[in-house]
C-alpha cells in the first residue's frame, strides 16, 4: 500500500500509515504535529482504505501524550466491537468488546471498552457517568447511526457531551432522514440547506488512484420475468427495460425468487468468475447477500451444486455469526451467504465476487455492501459483482466515485435516497419462515447477460448464460490494473459488435419478418434508451432526438430497421466512451 509521503511524516509515522492516514493525522495535528487537536473531529473515507487504523493510530498518541486516558468505542453491530477489540491488540490498545450496562464499571486491565449504539441507548446516564469519570476519546464508528431516531441521537449527545475527545468515522456520510447527527458540524450552502463537513476527507476516486481499494467490474443482469398475482393474473415482463415502479419491483423480487432460474444462472456466473480470480488470486472468496433466511439457504444449496462445495450461512440471529464470519476470513472456501448483516464494517480482505441478491436498493445500503469487496492487498487485483440490471441499482453503481454529505433543512425524502431500510435489514425480524403470504408467486424467470459497467463506461451486449459473449467478460484476468481492464472491456466489446454485423449480414433472417426485426430492435433501443436517461437525467424524448441527429434518418416511429439499429450503435458508444 502506499505509504505515508517521508516529507509529511517529521514526527515518525511515515513507516506504519497510508498517505492519506498520515494526511488526516497533520490535519488533526497540524503539519508539525505539536497542536493538542480539536475536540470534535469527522473523517470521511471510502470503505476499504483503512479509518480503523487510522483511528487507533490517533488513540494511540493521545495517550502517549496524555490528553486522553480511556477510549469508547461506539460500533453498529456486535461482531464490529470484536473486530475492533482485535484491531486495537495489535496495537497494543486493551479493549473490552463484551461490556455490557449491567456491568457499571471497566476491568482495569482495559484501555477502554467497544460497544454498540443501541447499548448505549439503553442506559445513556450510566456511559454519561463513565465519560465524566476519566478524560475519555469516543470513536464513532459509522455515525450516520447515530443519527438512527432522535431517541438515539438524544442518547448520545446526552451519554458522550463530557468527552475529551470526540472522533466520528464513516465511509457513507450521507444520510435521507433530516436528524441531526450528534457532535456533526453543518454548514448553510449558497442554496439555503445546511451540510455535514467532513474535517477530512478520502473518497473512492483518490483511494482507486493511490491503489488502495480496487476497482469494481458490476456485471449485470436482465432476463424475461413472469409471474401470478393474487388475482390468478399472470404478469410479464423483462428486468433493464422501462417499467412501472410496481412492475420493476415484482419483477426484481421474482428475479431473485430461488423458483426461478435466474438466480440460480447468476450465481453460477459468478462461481465462474470467482474461478477465473482464484488463478490470480488463490484464496479469493465470493458473497452473495441475501434478503431473508429462506432465501440464503436456498442459495447455499444451489452454490453446492454448482461448485462442489458448501457455503458458510451467516443468519442475523445467529449466535455464531461472528465466529462464521471470521472463520470464513481466515480460510479458503469459495462461498458466503449473509443476509444482509454484514453489508457494513465487516472485513474480509479476500473477498472478490459479490452477488447483490437483495431487494434494498438505498444508496447508503448499496455503498456498504460494495465495500464489503474493495479493499486491496495487492494492486492489480479487481472485485466483481453481479447485480440486476435494475435502473436504481445501476444509477448507483454509476455513481461509486460520487460522494453525499449529510443534508438537513429539505424534504425527509430525495429522489429514491430513503435508506430507512437499512437498520430493518440488521434486525432479526428478517425472516419469512413465519408465513408471510407473498403477494405473487413466481413463474419463470431467466437470465440474461446484459452489459458490464466499469469506471463509467458501459460494455457488452446482451447474450445467453454460458455463451461465448458471456464467457468473453466473465474470463477478465483478476490482477490487471485499471486502464488495462478499460482497454480490455473496450477491445471486448468491439469484437462482439464487430461479430454481430458480420453475422447480421451473412444472416437474411428468412425466419422472421419484416415487423418482428423492427419491433424487436425498437425494444432493444428503448431499454438502452431507458438507462441512458438514468444514467443522465434527460428525458427520453431527448434521447431519442440527439440520437436522430447524429444518426440521421426519421422519426422512431418511422424509421427502418437499419435506422434504429444505428442508434443503438451510437448509444452504446456513447456508454463506452463516457468515463
Amino acid at each position: 500500500m502506499p505509504p505515508a509521503f517521508p516529507e509529511r511524516a517529521a514526527w515518525g509515522t511515515a513507516s506504519s500509515l497510508r498517505a492519506w492516514q498520515q494526511q488526516a493525522l497533520e490535519a488533526y495535528f497540524g503539519p508539525s504535529g505539536e497542536d493538542p487537536g480539536p475536540r470534535d473531529f469527522l473523517a470521511v473515507a471510502t470503505p476499504g482504505a483503512g479509518k480503523t487504523t487510522f483511528a487507533l493510530r490517533l488513540a494511540r498518541e493521545l495517550l502517549e501524550r496524555r490528553i486522553i486516558a480511556a477510549i469508547t468505542v461506539v460500533c453498529p453491530t456486535e461482531h464490529l466491537k470484536r473486530q475492533w477489540a482485535e484491531s486495537a491488540a495489535r496495537v497494543g490498545i486493551k479493549i473490552d468488546p463484551e461490556f455490557q450496562n449491567a456491568q457499571g464499571r471497566v476491568g482495569k486491565d482495559f484501555h477502554g471498552v467497544a460497544v454498540t449504539y443501541a447499548t448505549v441507548a439503553a442506559r445513556p446516564a450510566l456511559h454519561r457517568n463513565r465519560t465524566e469519570a476519566r478524560k475519555t476519546l469516543i470513536v464513532f464508528d459509522e455515525v450516520h447511526h447515530a443519527g438512527d431516531g432522535l431517541s438515539w441521537g438524544d442518547a448520545v449527545r446526552e451519554a458522550f457531551e463530557p468527552a475529551t475527545r470526540r472522533l466520528a468515522l464513516s465511509g457513507t456520510p450521507f444520510r435521507t432522514d433530516i436528524n441531526p447527527i450528534p457532535f456533526v458540524q453543518y454548514e448553510e450552502g449558497p442554496d439555503g440547506i445546511r451540510r455535514s463537513r467532513a474535517d477530512y476527507t478520502y473518497g473512492y476516486g483518490p483511494a482507486l488512484a493511490d491503489g488502495v481499494v480496487r476497482p469494481v467490474i458490476f456485471l449485470a443482469y436482465s432476463g424475461e420475468m413472469r409471474w401470478r398475482t393474487r388475482a390468478g393474473d399472470e404478469l410479464a415482463a423483462t428486468l433493464g427495460e422501462p417499467l412501472t415502479q410496481d412492475q420493476t419491483a415484482q419483477a426484481w423480487r421474482a428475479a431473485l425468487d430461488p423458483k426461478g432460474n435466474w438466480i440460480k444462472q447468476v450465481l453460477a456466473a459468478a462461481d465462474r468468475r470467482l474461478t477465473e480470480l482464484r488463478r490470480a488470486i488463490p484464496d479469493a472468496g465470493g458473497l452473495v447477500i441475501a434478503s431473508d433466511h429462506e432465501s440464503a439457504r436456498a442459495y447455499a444449496k444451489m452454490l453446492r451444486e454448482v461448485c462442489g462445495q458448501g457455503a458458510t450461512i451467516v443468519l442475523s440471529d445467529d449466535p455464531t455469526a461472528s465466529k462464521k464470519i471470521k472463520q470464513f476470513g481466515d480460510s479458503e472456501d469459495r462461498w458466503m451467504v449473509a443476509v444482509r448483516m454484514v453489508s457494513e464494517g465487516v472485513d474480509i480482505p479476500r473477498l472478490a465476487v459479490g452477488v447483490y441478491a437483495t431487494s434494498t436498493s438505498t444508496p447508503l445500503f448499496f455503498a456498504q455492501a460494495v465495500g464489503r469487496f474493495v479493499r486491496a492487498r495487492k494492486r492489480g487485483e479487481t472485485a466483481s459483482v453481479f447485480l440486476p440490471s435494475v435502473p436504481t441499482l445501476m444509477g448507483h453503481a454509476n455513481e461509486m466515485e460520487t460522494e453525499r454529505d449529510h443534508v438537513l433543512d429539505r424534504p425527509v425524502r430525495e429522489d429514491g435516497l430513503d435508506d430507512e431500510l437499512l437498520a430493518e435489514a440488521n434486525r432479526k425480524q428478517d425472516n419469512p419462515d413465519v408465513g408471510e403470504e407473498l403477494p405473487f408467486e413466481t413463474v419463470e424467470a431467466s437470465a440474461t447477460f446484459d452489459r458490464v459497467l466499469y469506471d463509467g463506461g458501459e460494455f457488452g451486449m446482451q447474450a445467453q448464460p454460458g455463451s461465448a459473449e458471456e464467457e468473453e467478460f466473465l474470463g477478465i484476468p483478476g490482477l490487471l490494473e485499471p486502464e488495462q481492464v478499460t482497454a480490455l472491456l473496450r477491445k471486448r466489446q468491439a469484437d462482439q459488435i464487430a461479430n454481430e454485423r458480420k453475422r447480421k449480414t451473412g444472416d437474411p433472417r428468412e425466419d422472421r419478418t419484416a415487423a418482428e426485426d423492427i419491433a424487436a430492435l425498437r425494444k432493444e433501443l428503448n431499454g438502452l434508451v431507458g438507462a441512458w436517461n438514468h444514467r443522465t437525467g434527460k428525458p427520453h424524448g431527448v434521447i431519442h432526438t440527439e440520437l436522430r441527429q447524429s444518426c440521421g434518418g426519421p422519426p422512431i416511429a418511422q424509421a427502418s430497421a437499419d435506422d434504429v439499429r444505428k442508434r443503438i450503435t451510437k448509444i452504446r458508444e456513447w456508454a463506452a466512451k463516457r468515463r
